[in-house]
């Protein structure tokens, strides 16, 4: 499309340390404040436009790169682009990413990145038509993962207020109570909840219904293995794989790497991290493999129980129970045997299976997503050095992207 031209990365982008901004200074609202690894949480004010691209500078996240489409917060912990000197955004992201900022580490102890060390970085760079056709590209594929993760998010919060409305609120049954249909239900569904209330130790629960246990409905899997002894790319699950409030567990890396004995896992376990349990890590294994010893597998005792289980561990009443349990004051751990104590109404198995019924296909098209991002993440991770050298042209790049998505 035209000639590439060599500069360096101080004439490409200029970059500058972000802005300080404590958890306890942030206001709600809808502006993501952006750190070292990318998106930290959310502010009420905005401390520079987007698009925009940040680098982490700092600690284990050192060189990740993020891109914003919206106005966003910088963190101190992070540089961020300050003039793209007429660059194509979205593609200094790529450019950026596709660098390796390793030598420039000015830390000892802990990894840092400094800005004054990296503007001569020699680079290759192509006019801003082409720069626009490798960034639509390579967005092609970022926005397909991005709409996967949304649509899990939407999923998962779809199965979590049926768990309220049936679980908590008893919506169907007091529905029936006072003389109405539930709302958005079939007859035959409707049919399998009471259209009374009894006392129970757990208070009012519906009438047929008992108070019961997690010990009731699910067991912890205890299944160690060296992993000297499986195959190099057996999947690894570590607490830093799993996301916080999320049960799509799209992150693992392979055991070629741990050397002390972990626990055994299959697709479809659920994985409960219960070192620091306020942060929230509970999903669903969407491959077999191990996983650290800081995280329980829990598997629901009848196929029924499965899905109720997996709402219930991932409950924010129920984490803040397992917090409250937790031992220890710098890593505070849950154990299973407080685990299986917490007291919940359990319904018959009937209403489980109707739950389950409905919620499965949900948890089921999550982890299809999960695994094709993962697909599309290799795709782009494959592409992005390519058309970035000019060993790949644009074209052929569209028609392997066509093809995936």
């Amino acid at each position: 499309m035209g000639e590439w031209r060599n500069c360096t990365l101080g004439d490409f982008v200029t970059l500058q340390r972000g802005h300080d901004l404590p958890e306890h200074q942030r206001v709600d609202g809808d502006v993501p404040v952006i750190g070292s690894f990318g998106i930290t949480g959310k502010h009420s004010t905005a401390r520079t436009r987007g698009p925009g691209v940040t680098v982490g500078r700092s600690g284990a996240s050192f060189g990740v790169v993020t891109y914003s489409p919206v106005d966003f917060w910088p963190l101190n912990t992070a540089l961020y682009v300050i003039n793209f000197h007429g660059n194509d955004e979205r593609f200094a992201y790529y450019l950026l990413k596709n660098l390796d900022f390793s030598r420039f580490n000015s830390g000892s102890a802990q990894p840092s990145l400094n800005r004054n060390f990296i503007p001569p970085m020699p680079i290759h760079v192509p006019p801003i038509e082409e720069q626009r056709a490798i960034a639509s590209v390579l967005g092609a594929l970022d926005d397909k993962i991005d709409l996967n993760r949304r649509m899990n998010e939407t999923l998962e919060a779809m199965a979590r207020s049926l768990f309220k409305s049936w679980f908590v609120d008893y919506d169907p049954a007091r529905a029936k109570a006072g003389g109405e249909q539930p709302w958005g239900m079939d007859a035959a569904t409707a049919a399998l909840f009471p259209d009374a209330f009894e006392d129970s130790d757990l208070g009012e629960i519906p009438q047929g219904w008992r108070a019961g246990s997690i010990a009731d409905i699910a067991a912890n899997r205890r299944e160690g293995a060296n992993p000297d002894e499986l195959d190099r790319d057996t999947p690894y699950i570590g607490l830093e794989h799993m996301p916080r409030g999320s049960i799509a567990l799209h992150e693992w890396e392979t055991v070629e790497k741990v050397g002390s004995t972990k626990l055994v896992f299959s697709a479809g376990d659920i994985l409960f991290g219960k070192l620091r349990p306020y942060f929230k890590k509970v999903g669903v294994a969407v491959v077999d493999g191990v996983c650290s010893s800081d995280i329980l597998v829990v598997q629901p005792r009848l196929p029924e129980w499965f899905s109720l289980t997996v709402m219930q561990l991932s409950a924010q009443e129920f984490i803040d129970y397992t917090d409250s349990m937790s031992s220890g004051t710098k890593m505070p751990r849950v154990n299973w045997q407080d685990i299986a104590r917490y007291k919940l109404p359990l319904p018959g198995e009937d209403i489980a299976l109707a739950f389950d019924g409905l919620v499965r296909p949900s948890i089921e098209r999550i982890r299809a997503n999960i695994m094709e991002s993962r697909t599309l993440v290799e795709l782009r991770d494959t592409l992005l050095p390519k058309l970035l050298s000019g060993e790949v042209r644009v074209g052929t790049a569209e028609k392997m992207v066509e093809a995936a998505t």
